[in-house]
């Protein structure tokens, strides 16, 4: 699993990279200010969370376990959801997809516990 976990957290930084150079170039001139803070704060959680998954991945290659696992599965859809419902909003303008943002937002969270749980079993 660790090397999905890796992939998948280097994917997604490419991934982050891209989508803010498009954001700062394509969509520069095509979002209102608010609407590109939307978008810039998706490309900022997204960095924030895919490093999280290189970590995870990391740590899982020394210390396998469940719950890291889970903590990345979490990581992801945080990602999926969070950022994806971002992007989204901000291009469209579709308000009830900023109802997606808070599960997003609650599957870091998750992650992030599951991740602290991991490493107070395995180093604790």
């Amino acid at each position: 699993m660790s090397k999905s976990i890796l992939m998948t957290g280097a994917a997604l930084m490419a991934l982050a990279v891209i989508l803010g150079a498009f954001g700062a170039h394509a969509l520069k001139t095509r979002l209102t200010t608010d609407m590109m803070q939307v978008y810039h704060t998706g490309v900022q959680y997204q960095f924030y969370h895919a490093l999280g998954l290189l970590i995870i991945g990391v740590l899982s290659i020394h210390y396998p376990s469940g719950t890291l696992n889970w903590s990345a599965i979490f990581m992801t859809v945080g990602i999926v959801l969070f950022s994806g419902s971002l992007y989204l909003l901000s291009i469209t303008g579709i308000k009830w997809l900023g109802a997606i943002t808070p599960l997003g937002g609650t599957s870091f969270i998750i992650g992030w516990v599951l991740l602290f749980f991991a490493v107070w079993k395995k180093m604790g």
